[in-house]
């Protein structure tokens, strides 16, 4: 069985890590695991032309309730980061591998997860490509380097059979986290 540790989850936008591995962040923390979220970019903006005040009260509130749903799974621990969502491939890699490389130099994490490098989605691609930068080499502080895909509703949906098992939010606490994200605002 894998010693996770001490864990750094490295999401793109505030909901990934719920709908990427917010199970298993329950469970690390139902067996009395550290971990920390980070959010690099603010998954908002990018549905706007120009970001202004009702932008980013969204970005605000977006936020809040990501503070809400990671208190639902026990996690206290949290950045956000709050660059351009959408629009990450505009950052130098470099600079947001500077971003993962001090959040591992704090923390010290055993174990960091974060999005697949299959994920069509391109903020989470770059994510994944900065987080690989900034844990080279793995074993010198992370130990373990793991990915999880961030699934919606519908590709859940779309892939329930018996035989074909998605870590599928199955924990209580995981759709209470889920329920804070989608709230009324």
């Amino acid at each position: 069985m894998l010693n996770f540790g001490k864990t750094l989850v490295v999401a793109a936008h505030p909901d990934d890590e719920v709908l990427g591995c917010g199970g298993l962040i329950a469970k690390l923390i139902n067996q009395g695991e550290q971990v920390r979220v980070v959010f690099i970019a603010e998954g908002t903006s990018c549905r706007y032309e120009a970001l202004n005040k009702k932008v980013q009260e969204e970005i605000d509130y977006r936020n809040q309730c990501s503070i809400e749903a990671l208190r639902s799974l026990g996690v206290s621990s949290h950045n956000f980061y709050n660059l351009p969502c959408g629009r990450l491939d505009k950052e130098p890699i470099i600079e947001i591998a500077k971003i993962i490389e001090k959040e591992i130099s704090d923390y010290m994490p055993t174990t960091v997860l974060t999005h697949s490098s299959n994920d069509v989605h391109n903020d989470h691609k770059i994510t994944f490509r900065a987080v690989l930068q900034a844990t080279r080499p793995v074993g010198k502080i992370v130990k373990n380097l793991l990915s999880f895909e961030t699934v919606s509703y519908t590709h859940l949906r779309a892939h329930e059979t018996d035989s074909y098992l998605v870590c599928r939010l199955l924990l209580e606490k995981n759709r209470s986290a889920i329920a804070c994200r989608f709230s009324p605002h």
